[in-house]
């Protein structure tokens, strides 16, 4: 999903929708669908002064700040960077299949499980030779982000942004509102928001990704960093009391969510923040990409999800974080490894943040100076978390993200008293997915 206010590219809707899974591929090479292919052949990647690149960044703005990177560092080194730009869905659904067969030296691609998956495949080359470089341009949260399960790096960073609870300060100031920092203290704020006739939680998911962002805050901030991660592995049962817990914490807040959320887009819903009509809303800072008057802009704040368990505070962020890989068996191993310490420095990501201003440096080292004050706060959560989770589609297979999870919630959000039955239901499938390769 690139959503654009000026432009601005973050994940989109229909990305999160359009998931088909890593064995996705197989079925639209069946379908006459021309899979992805390596830039030019083997040819252009041979050349050592070429490095060939995979990319899904197809949307105009994106695409335009990248090819300044790869041009600057053209420039610098005196590799050129020969770019294989695809649709970004037909990126992720044809990817497994991409890197199994010949891919390009480097390709564009997420932190986390995401990236994890496909280096325990060995469809990745570990980059720890370029870590040593770079790792002082990081933190510590963004270096774990880029660990394959056997302790190697596997990738590279370049931006990233939170999910967090935003809301209007004008709406807050005018009612006497205060954030709140405790469970206790958002349920009031919002049974107070319903008495003043405002809805308490804007809300849509006729796309079906949004509330997995919801799940993701309440499971993290009730269960912990480590429990999370390890259900979204598929290493923990769905029917386990602390996942029930999330549910029974969730139904807490359903009467003050948004009405008719089935029929309605995350865009919709956020104009309901826009007019004043709704107070807060959980969602990933693209939000602001809907707030087109600069006026309503500046008005726009966020607050991170209140604490629940008092073990785990707020800890957690969720920061879905996009960077590069490199292939399993690159051409040009040494454009290689000049490319990607580059692409770690901070002035690779200001060269992006000119022409994107909706996320921040996933660097710690990046200036900071031109950041739009919602950026600032953006940049200073993430880089203060202790841990960072990419959303449950990220941190989790894409097969089970989109056959389970994606309709298990929604029947959650429209029979919430049919929980149990759901839950077994989701460790079946769950048991059935993660079995197979």
């Amino acid at each position: 999903m690139d959503l654009s206010p000026s432009g601005l590219s973050l994940p989109s809707p229909s990305r999160r929708g359009l998931l088909r899974g890593v064995g996705g591929a197989a079925l639209l090479a069946g379908a006459g669908i021309p899979l992805l292919s390596a830039c030019g052949g083997s040819g252009s990647s041979s050349d050592p002064k070429t490095v060939s690149l995979g990319s899904n960044s197809s949307d105009a703005v994106p695409k335009k700040a990248f090819a300044e990177i790869y041009a600057a560092f053209t420039k610098q080194s005196g590799v050129k960077v020969a770019v294989n730009t695809k649709d970004h869905n037909t990126f992720q659904e044809q990817i497994n299949s991409y890197l199994q067969a010949t891919p390009d030296d480097v390709f564009t691609w997420f932190a986390g499980y995401r990236m994890q998956f496909f280096a325990a495949k060995k469809l990745a080359t570990p980059v720890d030779d370029v870590w040593a470089k770079i790792g002082g341009n990081f933190p510590d949260a963004m270096k774990q982000l880029s660990k394959g399960e056997d302790g190697k790096y596997y990738f590279v960073p370049l931006y990233t942004y939170p999910w967090a609870l935003f809301y209007r300060k004008s709406v807050f100031k005018q009612h006497g509102y205060q954030v709140p920092t405790t469970w206790d203290q958002l349920v009031a704020l919002c049974k107070q928001m319903k008495k003043d006739g405002l809805v308490p939680i804007a809300f849509g998911d006729k796309d079906a990704w949004p509330a997995m962002g919801t799940f993701d805050q309440i499971n993290f901030r009730l269960n912990g960093y480590d429990f999370h991660k390890s259900l979204m592995a598929g290493k923990e049962a769905w029917t386990d009391p602390k996942v029930k817990a999330v549910f029974d914490h969730w139904s807490e807040l359903l009467p003050y969510h948004q009405d008719g959320f089935m029929g309605r887009t995350w865009q919709d819903a956020a104009q309901s923040l826009v007019s004043k009509k709704a107070g807060m809303y959980v969602l990933g800072s693209f939000v602001a990409q809907q707030f087109t008057n600069k006026a309503d802009l500046d008005d726009l704040d966020f607050f991170a999800f209140p604490e629940i368990n008092s073990q785990f505070g707020q800890d957690t962020v969720e920061a879905p974080t996009d960077g590069f890989m490199v292939s399993k068996a690159p051409k040009n191993h040494d454009g290689v490894v000049k490319l990607m310490e580059y692409l770690g420095t901070p002035e690779a990501e200001q060269i992006y943040l000119k022409a994107d201003s909706s996320v921040v440096a996933a660097s710690s080292k990046a200036d900071t100076s031109s950041y739009t004050p919602l950026q600032k706060k953006a940049y200073d959560m993430i880089s203060n978390a202790k841990s960072l989770t990419q959303f449950m589609d990220r941190d989790s297979r894409p097969d089970f993200t989109s056959t389970v999870m994606q309709p298990g919630l929604q029947k959650f959000l429209q029979n919430p008293k049919g929980v149990d039955g759901l839950l077994s239901s989701i460790e079946r499938q769950k048991k059935t997915i993660f079995a197979s390769s």
